[in-house]
């Protein structure tokens, strides 16, 4: 018979976790017998010793079958996702799903909501009028299976994966969100039960990424590899850049309205071609031969399945997105080039003028966010509109402007073109 007190002791001391240990360790704090301090002090303890690749591998599988799991091999049509480690102005789900529908594979996507600095795609799209998150298995599968969209972007419901739904709460609030064996665990539990047939893998590097180096972005790239590998989920990990934040915005209709521009045949190069290579890694992991998902964009059927899949949603995919009432534009205070937009500065403008949250279950604004108007190696001269500011709440200005402030370098030398959004393919 296990304990907790003897589990968190063991790994306090460096020991490997057997397969018993974990699983009733898992099970125990899903229905209540471990205490939320318990698994808290657990946490941190691998959050400083580590796991193994086995403990990672049965911890996974334990969270993964500690509630219910979908199954889509009825549809007749592969099955593939795509998941997002988080960035700041990453708004790449929401023309990526409806883009691979128009190509013809069914997606799946179950996504979350943003804390701290980084935003979450439920939040960027109940930003438009009438869109649910939260949808009952019955919902998911008529939007699946229906010909006219074949895309579902939503909520996970209670039943799938809810160890990893207590833990992640404490995670939040423990200082253990950045252990590469939690944050892998976490992620791929849920995507196993989600029953989709390949993933894959988005892995931000960088100052506006939780993976602050390409060591880490790589050994995080790796496990869940290897753990969807094990798991029978055909996984595929691009280790992409996130230095500078993505396309020209950072905030939740802000973002939408830009992901619509991509979907219309324009948007910000960087946010387009990070949305085609994915797609197309997504078509290979499903075995969709034939098919460029740039085609798609051009045709406008990707716009077309955009619309159908809004609209199954309860959501009105022509009606007006949410504006803020108060705006502030920030200006250069010299001549001469960009050479450098600090991601995690606009993330943390972004979250002060309500776009994000500091606690989960807070409400955030839905027209707040920063827009920036100059990229990394454009000119500008003194008074050139930098950025400007969106938010409900004038009082937050002040704060996000100084963060836009630091976020911009400029000098009087020509700089490199800005790096490629993938730097790495890895599975």
């Amino acid at each position: 018979m296990h304990d907790a007190v003897s589990i968190i002791t063991a790994k306090r001391s460096g020991q490997e976790l057997s397969g018993s240990e974990i699983d009733w360790v898992i099970e125990a704090f899903t229905h209540g017998i471990v205490a939320d301090e318990q698994m808290a002090a657990l946490a941190m303890a691998i959050y400083f010793q580590g796991m193994s690749s086995a403990e990672v591998a049965r911890w996974t599988a334990a969270m993964t079958q500690s509630g219910s799991r979908m199954d889509f091999s009825w549809l007749g049509r592969p099955t593939v996702d795509k998941h997002s480690t988080g960035g700041v102005g990453d708004k790449i789900t929401l023309p990526l799903a409806p883009l691979v529908a128009a190509c013809g594979a069914a997606v799946p996507q179950l996504s979350g909501r943003g804390l701290g600095h980084t935003g979450g795609t439920l939040d960027k799209l109940e930003a438009i009028p009438g869109w649910r998150a939260d949808l009952s298995g019955e919902e998911i599968a008529n939007i699946l299976s229906n010909p006219q969209v074949g895309a579902v972007v939503c909520a996970a419901g209670p039943d799938l994966a809810p160890a990893d739904r207590k833990l992640y709460a404490l995670r939040d609030v423990t200082g253990t969100v950045e252990s590469i064996p939690l944050i892998a665990s976490s992620i791929m539990s849920k995507k196993i039960a989600e029953g989709t047939d390949a993933l894959v893998l988005d892995v931000k590097v960088g100052r506006g990424a939780f993976m602050k180096d390409l060591a880490s972005a790589r050994e995080l790239a790796r496990t869940m590899v290897e753990l969807g590998a094990d798991a029978g989920v055909r996984t595929v990990a691009l280790l992409t850049a996130m230095d500078a934040p993505l396309g020209r915005t950072a905030g939740n209709a802000l973002e939408v309205r830009e992901a619509i521009d991509v979907l219309a045949g324009g948007g910000p190069s960087d946010v387009v071609e990070l949305t085609v290579t994915l797609a197309r890694e997504m078509l290979t992991a499903a075995g969709i031969d034939g098919v460029d998902p740039a085609d798609r964009l051009r045709d406008g059927s990707a716009m077309d399945r955009w619309r159908a899949m809004i609209a199954a949603q309860g959501g009105d995919p022509l009606g007006p997105l949410p504006v803020a009432r108060h705006t502030d534009v920030v200006l250069a205070e010299f001549d001469g080039v960009i050479t450098d937009i600090d991601a995690y500065e606009v993330g943390i403008a972004a979250w002060r003028l309500g776009a994000g949250r500091a606690r989960q279950g807070e409400a955030v604004q839905a027209g707040a966010g920063v827009e920036w108007h100059v990229g990394v190696g454009e000119h500008v001269s003194i008074g050139t509109p930098l950025a400007t500011l969106h938010t409900d709440t004038p009082d937050k200005l002040p704060a996000a402007r100084a963060a836009v402030e630091r976020a911009f370098t400029g000098s009087l030398e020509a700089v490199s073109p800005r790096q490629d959004v993938v730097i790495e393919r890895i599975g």
